[in-house]
């Protein structure tokens, strides 16, 4: 059975770093944690689980806080968490198991990150990360910001989850620390225009996220993931800019770099449903539905795309389509996921009533009085 060190870098983590650790020191052999300025009882919390807390001086470098605190562990493998993520039950039991029988050349395990959740407990938002690295293979981790794990060699993609369970976040450290590092007239790389471009567009400053943006893909070194992102990240821009036609161009622009995704899809459906296309729009909700679901996804996927959504938004276009029954047949689909939707049950009782006053065929639609179809 190999042995784990569970590294954490935190601060003013009072409020998770318990339910953390809790969530994880079974399966853990050694914890080190390091602080890196708290002014809260996270150090005291932290010293109830383990004698080595440290203290590392903020530089703003999240990979200089990562690396000093890797470089505190002992064990034959380092796992990695951020104070506001956790195991759930079933996770801990996978990763006990796995603990157990971890193939020996095993230099590093990905690992599922379930970022969010839907009212239903689905998971809406996730992404794959690296978690569990063999000690000896000496892997860094790069970046001051948006760090990443640079891992090498054979690797085992499981199917633990870490889940993250933010009760709160700095929305403005990560920009501040960009803006800082232009001030002293650092030229950033692709990776860094894209994250810089990312907050800049958490930001609302959607103009300024276009021009990095723009930046980014113009380089032609990004990440093939990155770039699909930032096309729609780009998209959501100029809607939010009210550029009708950009936004369109944008989505499309992804297509440059893979096959059709469903999100992609299903912004282009949108756009089309927006502007009178029912049609159209129905086309490319049902490519959202028929594009491939990678299994092991290392960039953020938005399951509902593929999914439940396509669904809904069909049964709206058929609607105006004056096709009822396969309006409804895919509300029931989406209904499946997502059992007290208000859209979906307003959609279910609208339709209902439109089927049996026609006795099952299509009646006619007045555009006057007929209940409109939620979004």
């Amino acid at each position: 059975m190999i042995t784990i060190s569970l590294c954490l870098i935190v601060k003013n983590e009072e409020d998770v770093l318990a339910r953390c650790l809790d969530s994880a020191k079974a399966a853990v052999d050694e914890i080190v944690v390091v602080d890196t300025g708290s002014t809260d009882a996270t150090k005291s919390i932290a010293a109830r689980y383990t004698e080595a807390v440290y203290e590392f001086a903020w530089i703003d470098d999240f990979a200089a806080a990562r690396n000093f605190a890797f470089g505190k562990a002992t064990c034959e493998y380092i796992l990695w968490l951020d104070a506001d993520d956790v195991f759930l039950a079933p996770d801990l039991e996978k990763l006990l198991a796995l603990k157990r029988a971890l193939p020996l050349r095993t230099d590093a395990v990905s690992m599922e990150y379930h970022l969010a959740k839907d009212e239903y407990g689905t998971v809406t938002g996730s992404l794959r990360r690296n978690r569990l690295v063999r000690r000896s293979r000496g892997y860094r981790w790069i970046g001051a910001v948006h760090e990443y794990l640079d891992v090498r060699g054979v690797s085992l993609d499981s199917d633990i989850a870490v889940t993250h369970a933010s009760t709160r976040h700095d929305c403005d450290r990560n920009l501040r620390i960009y803006e800082q590092r232009l001030a002293k007239g650092e030229r950033f790389g692709p990776r860094d225009l894209f994250y810089y471009a990312n907050e800049l567009y958490d930001h609302a400053r959607y103009e300024d996220a276009i021009a990095q943006y723009e930046r980014f893909l113009g380089t032609g070194e990004g990440w093939s993931e990155d770039n699909v992102a930032a096309c729609g990240k780009l998209s959501d821009c100029h809607a939010a800019l009210g550029e009708a036609e950009r936004t369109l161009e944008a989505a499309l622009r992804s297509f440059r770099y893979g096959s059709p995704r469903p999100d992609f899809c299903c912004r282009i459906g949108y756009w089309h449903l927006q502007r009178g296309g029912p049609g159209i729009a129905a086309y490319w909700y049902e490519a959202a539905l028929n594009a491939p679901k990678p299994e092991r996804a290392w960039s953020l996927q938005n399951k509902a795309c593929a999914t439940w959504l396509p669904h809904l938004q069909l049964c709206v276009c058929y609607d105006k389509l004056g096709d009822y029954e396969r309006a409804y047949a895919h509300n029931e689909i989406a209904r499946a996921h997502r059992p007290s939707d208000a859209a979906v049950l307003h959609n279910k009782t609208y339709l209902e009533g439109v089927l049996r006053r026609s006795g099952g065929e299509a009646a006619p639609a007045d555009a006057e009085t007929r209940e409109e179809v939620a979004r």
